[in-house]
């Protein structure tokens, strides 16, 4: 009897430990943790922040795109069409609307969303909130864009992103509708 007991005693943590183990292994679209949501969360902000930026007539200074930011790289791509998204906003004194007063402020905030993991790839999204300021009032717009990031060993790089909502404009796009390529 004490045998059978023992029997099923190392049975039952058997099939405990492979619970365990199984739960371990990553569900089929796993959400990222909170740390490693944030951290795509500031680098993929620092897109849209930089963009709005280069709305406001200011002096202009070295505005090229990062290459890395908090250890998530860019991909050479998506840098050379930040770049020129930047150069074109620079040179275009944006309005609220056609023929408006120029742009005094611009500031751009990406709230952390959810990043979901499949193999390789993350897929972050997250709400883009502008504000603008020109001389006679403010302009607020929410957005919901998408940003895709592959990963190799332990290196994140991001390739690409697009504007969820097809019939959304955002103020900082160079061009509306256009979405950044991946890889």
């Amino acid at each position: 009897m004490r045998v059978v007991r023992s029997l099923g005693l190392v049975a039952a943590l058997a099939v405990c430990g492979a619970a365990l183990q199984a739960s371990d292994v990553p569900s089929h679209h796993p959400v990222m943790d909170s740390e490693t949501t944030q951290q795509l969360t500031v680098a993929a902000s620092s897109l849209v922040q930089q963009r709005s930026a280069a709305l406001v007539q200011k002096e202009r200074h070295d505005r090229s795109s990062p290459r890395e930011v908090l250890g998530v790289r860019f991909s050479p791509k998506l840098v050379q069409a930040q770049d020129r998204a930047v150069h074109e906003l620079e040179n275009r004194n944006r309005a609220p609307v056609e023929g408006g007063p120029a742009l005094l402020g611009a500031h751009t905030r990406l709230e952390s969303g959810r990043a979901v993991r499949k193999g390789d790839r993350i897929t972050l999204e997250a709400i883009e909130r502008t504000e603008v300021e020109y001389e006679n009032g403010r302009l607020s717009q929410s957005v919901r864009r998408r940003f895709e990031f592959t990963t190799r060993d332990e290196q994140i790089t991001l390739v690409g992103e697009r504007v969820v909502d097809p019939s959304a404009h955002p103020l900082n796009d160079a061009d509306p509708g256009s979405d950044v390529p991946s890889h």
